[in-house]
């Protein structure tokens, strides 16, 4: 009897580490599995959506509602949803496609946007954007990055097209195309000087606020010390 057990013993740990290896199989697939196409954690690095968003947010974002990719393939889930007007999205932007962005979407394709002394206007109509911060009241000169803009305006444009910040369009979007800005208006790098979002390179919609804490000059710490408690949870709108 001794001598059974003592050969069963090895049996016994052989079976017990395969069943471990295969619980921590398991366990990475299904992680990359959410990662990839369900929810995945962002950082708010710059300011260009202050008032929604700030610097030190930490973001969930669900990836399956515009139609997540299949892990290790080229394709993709099912949307449930469609871009829209309104919806904070995160993108990989056209001269930067191994970053992720974080901005709203205000055009969607075959929309007509302009843009009069920071009043953004749709389809010919002023916008409400409640979420929208402004903080320089200061005139704004005609911008180089804008120039691309020129290839979208409406036909009746006068020829002589100088953009700016706060005064630029009409131009029409392309179909499967999108135009985006940061909810800080006057500090945001976005769909103005760069050109639109693709429909492919759009990733998710940030779902919530899982952590968030005040930036700090100091070397101790931030991220333990200055921890925004009221904004842990918050939904994004």
């Amino acid at each position: 009897m001794l001598g059974r057990r003592a050969r069963g013993a090895p049996t016994r740990l052989r079976d017990g580490l395969y069943d471990w290896l295969k619980s921590i199989l398991v366990a990475l697939v299904l992680f990359l599995f959410v990662r990839t196409s369900v929810v995945e954690a962002f950082k708010i690095p710059t300011s260009s959506m202050e008032g929604t968003l700030l610097v030190g947010d930490f973001l969930l974002v669900n990836k399956a509602v515009y139609g997540a990719r299949v892990p290790f393939t080229d394709l993709h889930f099912a949307p449930f949803a469609e871009p829209d007007r309104g919806d904070v999205i995160v993108f990989h932007p056209p001269h930067e496609l191994d970053k992720n962005y974080v901005k709203r979407v205000v055009g969607i394709p075959y929309d007509t946007l302009e843009m009069r002394d920071k009043r953004l206007y749709l389809n010919g109509m002023p916008v409400y954007e409640p979420y929208a911060r402004y903080v320089d009241r200061r005139g704004d000169a005609v911008h180089p990055d804008m120039g691309w803009q020129s290839n979208h305006l409406i036909a009746d444009t006068p020829r002589r097209y100088q953009p700016t910040r706060d005064n630029w369009g009409p131009i029409v979007v392309p179909s499967d195309r999108y135009f985006v800005l940061g909810d800080n208006r006057d500090n945001s790098e976005d769909s103005r000087y760069w050109g639109f979002v693709s429909r492919d390179q759009i990733r998710g919609r940030p779902w919530l606020v899982y952590y968030s804490f005040e930036p700090s000059a100091s070397s101790r710490p931030a991220w333990l010390r200055e921890i925004r408690w009221g904004r842990l949870g918050t939904l994004i709108r």
